[in-house]
């Protein structure tokens, strides 16, 4: 037995109503081709990347959000790269699995997605169920607030959670039954490490196989990156303690239709807010005599992304040589700023692209689709700035001995 569906009440519904009515406009939007509607994808993706290793531990700075999509290297130390790189390397598959038609879950695939993210600490047996006990420790609480199954139950328990997204109710939304898959996944904690994580993952491979959109636009990650505290808590209040699918799953169900009504509009709007940016910074380029598609490095650079060569001319399309040349024009005529010196040259936006960028920002909060809800954050008024919380990630602690690092963690920070 797994956490079931929860009954769906008349304001669920319609929140899920208001979600796919804007996730349709998002959409039709989407659809139109724009030369930067790839930039807005791989700026999605690394942004999802960042949200979900920070709520680990491993953090990124945002100009390395790109970089992150693409595989570039980032300013961090060795093991967040590389969590950092098996996280994109397991999104990068779960994005292909999406649109195969021959499709089928089975308990290899979560293995193997686990095996992606983890396959540099082969201490922690990367795409194998765990064969020991497992809890949830609360450094700032200093006290156990979860533990998982027996180990003896797990295979049997995956068969499960599998079999219920191979076979889904039909009457079940994709949001719900992709916040379910989350749910069981986290509470079962099947593997030594990585478990929310790959619950993360899970969920968003889940929405990309049965939702309008692409997993990238699905995702909730970044949202959740965010709220980590609220994440907690309502894992928190749905877990008590311990293994008991019985307990009602409606609070996190809730709190997922809470993310995606954020993570929809917040979509939009930067949808938005992008085609009147990237036609701004096209007429720059073109004050200045450079060609089109050099607004693309402005566009990442006004983003607050770091933008270097390979960043540059994967987007553009261009050889290394000419990509090269755009950017010394860009810096050469007051767009942007060159830092570091020959391979490890990278530029930034100068005051004219930030201010650019500030000029088309939408004003307005976007409303709580559940105002009574406990813990509700307080969102930013525009894409540009984030709620600021001071987070307490909880640590996995299995009885056998295992190597973690620091648990308590405080993260403040502000982007679009």
């Amino acid at each position: 037995m797994i956490f079931a569906v929860p009954r769906l009440e008349p304001i669920d519904r319609d929140v899920i109503g208001r979600i796919l009515e804007t996730k349709q406009g998002l959409q039709h939007t989407l659809a139109v081709p724009r030369r930067w509607n790839g930039l807005l994808r791989r700026s999605t993706m690394g942004r999802a990347i960042r949200g979900s290793n920070s709520i680990e531990g491993y953090r990124i700075a945002r100009q390395d959000v790109v970089a992150a999509a693409q595989g570039e290297s980032v300013e961090a130390n060795e093991e967040t790269v590389r969590a950092i790189e098996g996280y994109r390397r397991a999104m990068t598959h779960v994005l292909q699995l999406a649109r195969d038609p021959h499709f089928v879950w089975s308990e290899q695939v979560v293995k193997s997605l686990h095996f992606m993210m983890l396959e540099h600490d082969l201490d922690k047996t990367p795409g194998m169920w765990r064969e020991n006990a497992t809890y949830v420790y609360d450094e700032d609480k200093r006290q156990q607030v979860y533990e998982g199954p027996d180990f003896g139950q797990v295979a049997d328990l995956m068969r499960d959670l599998v079999e219920s997204m191979r076979n889904p109710e039909p009457t079940v939304p994709n949001m719900v039954g992709a916040a379910l898959s989350h749910l069981n996944l986290t509470m079962i904690h099947p593997f030594r490490d990585g478990n929310g994580r790959m619950a993360r993952c899970l969920q968003t491979l889940v929405l990309g196989l049965g939702g309008i959109l692409e997993p990238t636009f699905s995702s909730i990650e970044e949202y959740l990156g965010y709220h980590q505290g609220p994440y907690y808590d309502v894992l928190t209040e749905v877990g008590r303690g311990s293994w008991h699918p019985g307990n009602n799953a409606r609070p996190f169900v809730r709190f997922c239709l809470r993310a995606h009504f954020y993570q929809a509009n917040t979509m939009l709007r930067r949808v938005r807010e992008g085609e009147r940016l990237y036609d701004a910074l096209a007429e720059l380029a073109a004050s200045r005599g450079l060609p089109e598609r050099t607004a693309l490095a402005l566009w990442d650079a006004a983003q607050g992304f770091k933008v270097v060569n390979a960043t540059y001319r994967s987007a553009a399309d261009i050889s290394q040589q000419v990509a090269s040349r755009d950017l010394t024009a860009l810096a050469e005529g007051g767009l942007l700023l060159a830092e570091g010196e020959k391979r490890a040259r990278s530029y930034r936006a100068a005051d004219l692209v930030a201010n650019a960028r500030k000029n088309v920002e939408e004003d307005g909060v976007i409303p709580n689709p559940y105002p009574d809800m406990p813990n509700a954050p307080t969102p930013s008024t525009t894409t540009s700035g984030s709620p600021q919380i001071s987070l307490t990630l909880a640590t996995t602690v299995p009885s056998s001995t295992e190597s973690k690092r620091p648990s308590t963690q405080s993260l403040t920070d502000s982007e679009g």
